[in-house]
């Protein structure tokens, strides 16, 4: 215990960098996938095909792999990135870490969306063009607030998901939780230890945002609760 006590500021300064980076990755992502959810369900070959190709690449690539092409790949267009001023974060471990994480949940993401769109029941839509409503009011005011809430179970998986993989990013020498417990026990050979207090954090952590999730998902559907009392 002598050596988790001794580890564990640190050990807890790398939990704040694992937050900050899937909170920022959740954030931009979400951001990102639900006009991409809406570009894919759409008819018109030059809105979804994009969508689909982009989809296809970060869903069926290792994570790993996306992390390293943008880190390590980068380097290859320095001049480029350079001249346009963009090369002060792409050297940057935590930022091509960010970009990684949110186009990849990205992905995920707008699929996950796609299916809450389609699920919206066809009576509900037709009901809202009666009253007048289409186009962006449509989206708005009924189908991306009932496509959420189909969507949301799942899309709570997927924040799970990013938070375990975000471990990832220690490679790229973030240091993360992962990143300290790798340094930490690289120098006193007390892997078990150090990886097991790893473990109890990202535990915490991951209950914690279940817990936060299923309260947003008891408020968003409040509206079912009192239908049925």
């Amino acid at each position: 215990m002598e050596i988790i006590i001794e580890s564990l500021p640190r050990l807890l300064g790398g939990a704040v960098i694992t937050l900050e980076i899937t909170f920022l990755s959740v954030l931009l992502g979400f951001l990102l996938a639900v006009p991409l959810a809406v570009m894919r369900v759409s008819r018109l070959r030059c809105l979804w095909m994009p969508v689909y190709a982009f989809t296809f690449y970060f869903r069926g690539t290792p994570l790993l792999v996306q992390i390293f092409l943008i880190y390590y790949g980068s380097g290859q267009f320095q001049v480029f990135l350079d001249s346009v001023g963009l090369w002060h974060f792409f050297k940057s471990p935590w930022f091509c870490s960010v970009l990684a994480l949110t186009l990849n949940t990205a992905a995920y993401s707008a699929e996950i969306f796609r299916g809450g769109i389609q699920g919206v029941p066809r009576g509900e839509v037709e009901a809202a063009r009666a009253c007048g409503m289409s186009g962006l009011l449509l989206y708005r005011r009924i189908v991306i607030p009932k496509a959420l809430r189909i969507a949301w179970p799942a899309y709570t998986n997927e924040v799970i998901f990013l938070l375990q993989a975000s471990s990832l990013v220690s490679i790229i020498t973030v240091m993360d939780i992962t990143g300290v417990a790798r340094e930490i026990s690289a120098r006193s050979f007390a892997f078990y230890e150090l990886f097991l207090a790893a473990a109890a954090i990202y535990l915490v952590l991951v209950y914690g945002i279940l817990w936060i999730f299923k309260r947003i998902e008891n408020r968003i559907n409040a509206y079912l609760q009192v239908g049925q009392h």
